[in-house]
């Protein structure tokens, strides 16, 4: 990338409305101008400003369907370099109780992107490579590969890496990234063995899950 694409880029998360648009979008979903509107405290006219921006800029895509739009963060690469930015910064102090609360479920248990980050993602990342499934790198081993087809679980990646280290930004220690740690997420919340806490990208594993986990990584994760 040459200077003026780096600064351009800096640009477009420059803005504390755009940049707010792009951490309510690492939650995986498409979101509407109005439903981002609303989750920043902005009008639909400018909410649809600052995503014409972010989709020009490809930081975004959009899809139409019938009289809808609907926006999304560009792909997994992109959803990881913001969460990387993340762990460039102290988190600012909470001013109210609600706030402290989401920010509490956050740091243990969230969605980065498709797949899992904070508390919970960090020890099942940990977990794994103490059962040598991921080697220090968090990359795939062959008893890893095994694990993951005893699970029914397709780890087909297309252009993707099989299985990558992503830097937690609350944790500040990897997790499980790649088509790897996307599967395990869509498996865990498939079965319910994780639920998402209101409209937020927290999650929250369920006893069922935790029990689960502990049979498949010899380690009780609670729930949190």
């Amino acid at each position: 990338m040459s200077a003026q694409g780096l600064a351009k880029l800096a640009a477009l998360l420059a803005d504390e409305t755009r940049a707010g648009f792009c951490l309510a979008l690492l939650d995986g979903r498409a979101w509407t101008a109005t439903e981002l509107g609303n989750a920043a405290g902005v009008a639909r006219s400018t909410a649809s400003e600052h995503l014409s921006k972010l989709v020009e800029g490809g930081l975004l895509t959009e899809e139409r369907q019938g009289r809808h739009r609907y926006v999304r963060l560009a792909d997994h690469g992109t959803a990881e370099l913001i969460e990387l930015m993340m762990t460039r910064f102290s988190p600012a102090p909470t001013k109210t109780l609600k706030a402290a609360t989401t920010n509490k479920a956050m740091a243990a248990a969230r969605t980065c992107y498709d797949h899992l980050a904070g508390t919970l993602g960090v020890g099942i990342a940990d977990a794994m490579r103490d059962r040598r499934l991921l080697d220090t790198n968090l990359s795939l081993t062959k008893e890893g590969a095994a694990w993951f087809g005893d699970l029914a679980v397709d780890l087909r990646s297309g252009s993707r890496p099989v299985a990558r280290a992503c830097l937690d930004w609350t944790e500040r220690r990897p997790h499980l990234a790649g088509a790897a740690g996307a599967a395990l997420c869509a498996t865990l919340t498939t079965r319910r063995w994780v639920v998402r806490v209101g409209t937020s990208r927290a999650v929250r594993l369920t006893d069922a899950g935790g029990d689960a986990l502990f049979g498949l990584l010899g380690v009780r994760l609670a729930p949190q």
